[in-house]
């Protein structure tokens, strides 16, 4: 699967009284899949999946999966503190056609979980997944990071396609591709202007004609013959990748894709996805200056909204920049008028 781009890392809407809002997040879902955005990840750290339970995050994996477009990559957040409620939860993923799944590093037993608890860990994960396995490090919340030298060895691991960091290093995101640079390289399909091809892309699709069916018949309970079903017209060419490291920090996004990144995964871009979008898109095209310029412009905003106020700031973003945030669950508290009026101050210039 190829990991190129920019990934919102989607919330999890609430009802006020703490419940799934599920037409919320078809709603947000559904937004994001107009946008340039390569693809979304479901259930991270942003998506709060520590506060669901195990039958709340399946629900929101399938009405996510139900709701994207076909063309946008999906990333599945299924890290849990066993091998087993992990592997039981990337199953899952799998029946609803998820690209890749998202394995943090468990924390609890933080004294034990020396480098080769860890390797044991995400290999055996990786053995049994039937989804290409992403690692996850985000220092902030386990209070500790997987050490180069793991992420070193897994890379050969045949399951394990990449790592997104949230360590907001320029440096160590560096470090993580020079010691993966020996990783296998792996041949992905991508369409012919070398975009992602998702496993729902390549879904059959039922053909355009189908058999009339008069009413008398359907009142006669008479068995109705479904349109057959054919494979989609879509063409394709590969491209090889290594192992591919994403960055969790829209701050310094070009220089950690200068340093080798094929994309981030951006808390910031669940409330201003065109704002990041338009950073990569500008390196990529080679435009310095304006790459610089759009990081910019965005930098503080993303610093005290996603960094200093986290999940919480992150929704109420959301809500002014017309998607649905609503209030993190808790223990989290929401923001009282203070803040949220420093929010919007902050987002003046980045509506979406």
């Amino acid at each position: 699967m190829l990991l190129d781009g920019v990934f919102a890392a989607a919330t999890t809407p609430f009802a006020y009284d703490e419940r799934l809002y599920l037409r919320k997040l078809e709603h947000n879902i559904a937004r994001y899949s107009r946008t340039l955005l390569a693809g979304m990840v479901i259930l991270g750290s942003t998506g709060e999946a520590v506060a669901l339970s195990d039958d709340e995050s399946r629900t929101v994996l399938r009405i996510a999966a139900e709701t994207a477009a076909p063309d946008k990559v999906l990333i599945a957040g299924v890290g849990r503190e066993s091998v087993a409620a992990t592997l039981e939860l990337a199953d899952y993923a799998a029946t609803l056609e998820y690209d890749a799944v998202l394995v943090r590093n468990p924390a609890y037993y933080r004294p034990q979980l020396t480098p080769a608890a860890q390797l044991h860990f995400f290999r055996t994960i990786a053995d049994r997944s039937p989804l290409p396995v992403l690692l996850y490090s985000i220092p902030r919340f386990t209070e500790f990071e997987i050490p180069l030298e793991v992420v070193g060895e897994l890379s050969a691991h045949p399951n394990i396609w990449g790592i997104k960091d949230s360590s907001g290093s320029v440096e160590r995101i560096r470090s993580l591709v020079q010691a993966t640079r020996l990783a296998p390289r792996r041949t992905v399909t991508v369409t012919t202007i070398f975009e992602a091809v998702t496993a729902r892309m390549l879904r059959p699709q039922p053909a355009e004609t189908g058999t009339l069916v008069s009413v008398e018949q359907l009142s006669g309970g008479v068995a109705v013959a479904t349109p057959p079903m054919t494979a989609p017209t879509l063409k394709t060419r590969t491209r090889e990748v290594g192992f591919q490291v994403l960055t969790g920090s829209v701050g310094n996004l070009k220089e950690s894709l200068d340093a080798g990144a094929s994309g981030a995964v951006l808390a910031f871009a669940a409330c201003a996805p065109q704002a990041c979008q338009e950073i990569y898109s500008a390196w990529k095209e080679h435009d310095e200056e304006l790459a610089v310029a759009r990081q910019k412009r965005v930098a503080e905003a993303a610093s005290v909204i996603g960094n200093r106020l986290g999940v919480a700031g992150i929704k109420y973003a959301c809500d002014w920049n017309g998607y649905y945030g609503g209030q993190p669950r808790s223990p989290l508290l929401p923001l009282n008028a203070v803040t949220r009026s420093e929010i919007e101050q902050l987002l003046v210039t980045i509506r979406n």
